[in-house]
């Protein structure tokens, strides 16, 4: 049973939701966002309440239920609030700046290491060492910010590398001497 998919959706009174077939148009205040769901899922839209229902007790429909309600969910709150990742830079030397559009980083390599970011994502450098990732479409903010991680990701012993705002990464014990 999908609690995720059970639940009814609030619809905002600025969003327009738009089901043709398979595909789901969200628009709103920010933007506008189309996404393919599955075939076998309804999608009932009424009186600014959606709900996603499932043809049967499938194990695929029950997964499908969940992961549908919540697709959608996320392009619901994507058109009116949006969605941002932070992550911040640690260690010496290590910095970022914007050069036009691109997000150019210096991480420790022989050469800067630029990052030119996907359709509908920008990326702002408040500071040096804090990078901003925001954007209407949760799934590539999260893949622009988690290649940015990826650049140089947090090490166990010093703690330098990129990290999300927040991350807590575990300090190891080197080794010691006898």
């Amino acid at each position: 049973m999908s609690r995720v998919g059970l639940k009814v959706l609030e619809i905002p009174n600025d969003v327009e939701i738009k089901i043709d077939g398979t595909q789901v148009t969200v628009k709103g205040p920010k933007g506008e966002l189309t996404r393919s769901v599955h075939e076998d899922m309804k999608i009932n839209v009424e009186d600014n309440e959606l709900t996603v229902e499932r043809p049967s007790e499938n194990k695929e429909h029950k997964s499908l239920h969940g992961t549908t309600r919540s697709n959608i969910g996320n392009m619901v709150e994507g058109v009116t609030k949006g969605f941002e990742k932070a992550l911040e830079i640690r260690g010496v030397g290590y910095r970022a700046s914007m050069q036009g559009n691109k997000l150019v980083v210096n991480a420790g390599y022989s050469h800067p290491v630029e990052i030119d970011p996907l359709d509908g994502v920008q990326v702002e450098c408040p500071t040096n060492t804090k990078v901003v990732v925001k954007g209407i479409d949760k799934e590539k903010v999260g893949a622009v910010a988690a290649n940015i991680r990826a650049i140089r990701t947090p090490e166990p012993y010093k703690g330098k590398g990129i990290r999300y705002e927040g991350e807590h990464v575990r300090q190891k014990e080197g080794k010691t001497a006898k």
